[in-house]
């Protein structure tokens, strides 16, 4: 081993660990883009689901597996306009008629990759392009007319990339015939793009009638921004018009730049039998690209440069799509604030509606005073108020009225109020998320501005479970004590709808007992309560079936808003901090390419 070796050995070494290192950063953010959704319809988010397709592609096309394999041929692209000569100009730089050139538009389906024999095995396997099917081409012994060399135009075999080795492609170098980046067929355009990407160096083929339009000068612009290395053939030129139309080439280059850009002229030729060009017209093209083939060096410089561009041009779109992330994590949150601001309301008001004494109008007040008796219980109560203890027993004596009547009004009453409620805020939810872009796809055709199939039934399912939770309160307040146990004994349920009652009359919160619009009758119910368990204890009651109340109409209320929260949460695109933290390091990987 020299000196030499010994010098580099240990910066082959380093190099290697610092690929090894690039790729495992790479994979980490592929896996964090692909992972990524757009699923709000916030502004530009078609931009950004379009940045998220072309970085996964950059990404698998190019930049991971030229970090694999730093040592590869490179591989040029030639594109163009259509009708630009690209395959005309690729036959004359392998001598003979290989990939198909005619009049009839598209000619190029199926992109046709030309290497040396001795390249083979780095284009055999899916090291580049790897969602292109691999199809060996061959050459014919005997020379076909251009029109007939090549792949026969195929719609269906577009997705196959055909390979053919020659000994006339520079070994170090490929080339791979694209189809027109402006041509009719969707599928063609598209793949002619995907193929761009994944170039180490484009020649980019235009005519001396159609070098300054649109569509190249776009692709053209995207390479200047992503520094990659292209060879412009300006095509067909009349010797007449050589230096003029070069000259004016070269200065829309040098503006926009490209001016390193290598830049050769085709003469309009006339094509001799087989459709080729002459020879000496591709000479000076012929010999830089085997002159960069033969040049080692020279070939890494066009690699890493490329590399370089290609890893910048994905952070950038790795913010971008950082930003759209961001933009429809904001979305989600105004939605999910909607939803939630709704339904605290509608809880509010059903739960004001149960202490401003409004539910013991109506039926409710009616079986109450059944359940109690006439006006002589209320007289009897406010002239001896002081011995309710000894005469509440006499009022149970007999039949009164079923204390089941009260309970069932109050069931149907606070159902009416809490199905009332629960619709406004589900209609209101609704009708602002229809209003917002991001909100109506998530809601699509689905009506949710009324309460959920069956919801009046869990509706007064809860109810019931609060009363019988009430209950059992009363119950378990009157175990052990020998005096209460016996008002007990008398109607655990007379005693639950008093409680109720006490509960919808209060309107200042229970330490100040104050009265609402039952007026009497919710003394009656008061005092019934203080003369069984004491005052202290009936606050505590009314206090405790309250909170259960209020426990019991969040949890229909939670449900009924999840119809909208779970269409988010199934959304959720995430904050977009990991691509934000990638895109960082990307532009640190392509510093340091």
């Amino acid at each position: 081993m020299t000196a030499n070796d010994d010098q580099r050995t240990p910066r082959a070494s380093q190099a290697a660990q610092g690929a090894a290192a690039a790729v495992e950063t790479l994979e980490a953010a592929r896996a964090e883009l692909a992972a990524t959704t757009l699923p709000l319809a916030v502004p530009e988010v078609r931009e950004a689901r379009q940045w998220i397709r072309e970085s996964l592609a950059q990404l698998d096309d190019y930049v991971i597996p030229r970090y694999r394999s730093l040592d590869a041929p490179l591989l040029a692209v030639v594109g163009g306009s259509t009708g630009a000569g690209k395959s005309t100009l690729v036959n004359a730089l392998i001598g003979f008629p290989v990939t198909r050139a005619g009049a009839i538009r598209p000619t190029t389906r199926q992109p046709i990759l030309l290497h040396h024999p001795l390249d083979a095995e780095w284009f055999e396997g899916q090291r580049i392009l790897p969602g292109l099917d691999r199809i060996r081409g061959t050459v014919s012994s005997s020379p076909l007319p251009a029109h007939q060399a090549g792949a026969a135009p195929d719609a269906q075999a577009i997705t196959s990339l055909v390979l053919v080795g020659h000994a006339a492609v520079p070994q170090g170098i490929a080339l791979l015939d694209a189809p027109d980046v402006d041509s009719i067929s969707d599928d063609n355009r598209r793949l002619a793009g995907q193929l761009l990407a994944a170039a180490d160096l484009w020649v980019f083929v235009t005519t001396a009638n159609r070098y300054a339009d649109a569509v190249p000068w776009r692709l053209l612009l995207d390479a200047a921004s992503r520094d990659i290395t292209v060879a412009v053939v300006l095509d067909r030129v009349p010797a007449a018009a050589e230096e003029e139309v070069r000259t004016d080439l070269q200065a829309m280059l040098d503006r926009q730049g490209l001016a390193e850009a290598k830049l050769f002229v085709v003469p309009e030729s006339a094509l001799d039998g087989l459709g080729m060009l002459p020879e000496d017209s591709v000479i000076p093209l012929r010999h830089w690209l085997g002159a960069l083939a033969a040049d080692a060096a020279g070939r890494a410089e066009v690699a890493r440069r490329t590399l370089n561009g290609a890893v910048k041009a994905v952070s950038v779109r790795l913010e971008g799509i950082a930003g759209a992330v961001a933009a429809q994590d904001a979305a989600a949150h105004d939605l999910r604030e909607t939803s939630v601001v709704e339904y605290e309301q509608a809880l509010s008001r059903i739960l004001e509606a149960t202490k401003d004494g409004a539910l013991l109008r109506g039926e409710v007040l009616a079986r109450w005073q059944d359940f109690v008796g006439t006006g002589e219980f209320f007289r009897a109560l406010e002239q001896n108020i002081g011995r309710m203890r000894d005469r509440v027993g006499a009022f149970f004596r007999g039949e009164p009225a079923p204390a089941v009547k009260v309970e069932t009004a109050i069931e149907t009453g606070l159902q009416a109020v809490i199905l009332d409620e629960a619709a406004n805020a589900a209609e209101n939810v609704d009708r602002r998320w229809r209003a917002d872009a991001a909100g109506r796809e998530l809601l699509g055709s689905d009506d949710l501005s009324g309460t959920s199939d069956g919801f009046d039934a869990k509706a007064a399912a809860a109810i019931r479970s609060w009363q019988e939770g009430l209950m059992e309160m009363i119950r378990t307040q009157g175990q052990g004590k020998r005096t209460q146990a016996r008002w007990l004994s008398l109607g655990v349920n007379g005693l639950g709808a008093a409680l109720m009652v006490v509960v919808f009359s209060m309107t200042a919160g229970l330490s100040g007992l104050e009265i609402g619009i039952a007026g009497g009758t919710a003394v009656v119910g008061q005092k019934l309560l203080e003369a069984v368990f004491g005052e202290d204890a009936v606050r505590r009651l009314a206090q405790q079936a309250r909170d259960d109340l209020h426990t019991q109409c969040q949890r229909l209320l939670d449900d009924e808003r999840e119809r909208f929260l779970g269409r988010v949460e199934a959304n959720n695109p995430g904050s977009g901090d990991e691509l934000a933290r990638f895109a960082h390091a990307l532009r640190g990987l392509a510093g340091a390419a």
